[in-house]
């Protein structure tokens, strides 16, 4: 391509691509931070109490690095909003996007609704990243909610704007932060395998019920150990979720279960408690094997819930799985692991349970 031809396809380029201003670029210390179980963690983006470091088992105080379900808190007048940050693993998976694993979603409140606005995505194999989310927004002042990656964790964030733009914490507080509905599970809750990360499924029912939800998800590794059961009850939740069948065998259950729930109910001891059926995956409608593990492990759910009710406790529920990602095998990126379609299933599976127990 000559000159010529080459200045010719640039300012073509110009006429139909605006032009991007320099952003000024913030640090986000200042800003709230939703989604913990409390503040006292080694580092800001982080999910697992430092106490824990000693305590836990190494896959899942590495886990707790991850900063699934975290989100910040912001307003600002800007007509654009960048990111840069810098993530703590660079993981990569065979199964899931890496805007997924380790970029950013960010949503702006319209009347008491999010709309997604775009999303922040890493850059191909570094672990420092740069994105423009959105530019040409008018002046008005916005409310945004901005989701942390998945499967990553975040060393590093400042979020970029206008430089006569201003960014400040939140006017308004949604989703509500009293109350937060406390949730435990796999890597299913973790976020596996969403696009992005506002489409996990608490995510998509924390906009729904405009309430913070605590992501406490660990991948492979939700095996009713008894230090999470302490956190999870250690802060005044309005539901507690218990959604952890996948990562465990009937043993484990008859093992463990009654205590697990012990812990988490003297912590708690008035807060409504949900468990949440095995899923019946795809493979299952073919697979004999993983069908009968399937009932065998919700036989021994519904015999330990049965042993807790005949002792006198109350406010507990079971979600059933029938249902739970529709019936048309479709719903999961590698016949376990759910996709954008099975998160928004799996919500909708869960929110008639998550409106009718969770306190006001």
């Amino acid at each position: 391509m000559n000159v010529v031809k080459l200045a010719s396809v640039i300012g073509l380029l110009g006429f139909w691509l605006p032009a991007l201003g320099q952003l000024q670029y913030h640090d986000t210390e200042s800003l709230p931070l939703f989604g913990k179980i409390n503040e006292q963690t080694e580092s800001r983006y982080e999910r697992l109490p430092a106490a824990l470091k000693e305590r836990s088992r190494e896959p899942v105080w590495g886990l707790g690095k991850n900063t699934a379900g975290l989100y910040l808190r912001f307003k600002s007048n800007t007509t654009s909003v960048g990111l840069k940050w810098t993530v703590l693993q660079n993981r990569m998976m065979n199964h899931m996007t890496e805007t997924g694993i380790k970029g950013f979603d960010l949503y702006s409140l319209q009347g008491s609704q999010w709309v997604f606005v775009n999303s922040a995505r890493p850059q191909v194999n570094s672990f420092t990243n740069e994105a423009r989310i959105i530019a040409n927004m008018d002046t008005s002042m916005k409310e945004f909610m901005l989701y942390f990656p998945l499967y990553d964790g975040v060393v590093d964030l400042q979020i970029g704007i206008d430089s006569l733009a201003v960014i400040a914490p939140p006017s308004i507080d949604l989703p509500a932060a009293t109350g937060p509905v406390v949730c435990y599970g796999t890597s299913i809750q973790q976020g596996g395998c969403a696009s992005r990360p506002g489409m996990a499924h608490l995510s998509i029912l924390s906009r729904r019920v405009n309430r913070e939800f605590v992501n406490l998800g660990f991948s492979g590794n939700a095996k009713l150990d008894y230090e999470i059961a302490e956190i999870i009850g250690s802060r005044e939740a309005s539901l507690i979720v218990l959604d952890f069948m996948p990562n465990v065998n009937v043993e484990l259950i008859e093992e463990r279960l009654e205590n697990f729930y012990r812990i988490v109910r003297q912590k708690a001891p008035h807060t409504t408690i949900l468990f949440v059926e095995t899923p019946y995956y795809p493979h299952a409608a073919f697979d004999s094997q993983i069908r009968q593990n399937t009932d065998d492990k919700n036989a021994a759910l519904h015999a330990v819930f049965h042993q807790l009710v005949a002792s006198g406790e109350s406010n507990i529920h079971i979600v059933p799985a029938l249902g739970m990602l529709g019936t048309d095998n479709e719903a999961t990126v590698d016949g376990v692991h759910f996709t954008d379609l099975g998160f928004m299933r799996y919500a909708d599976h869960l929110y008639p349970y998550i409106e009718k127990y969770m306190a006001k």
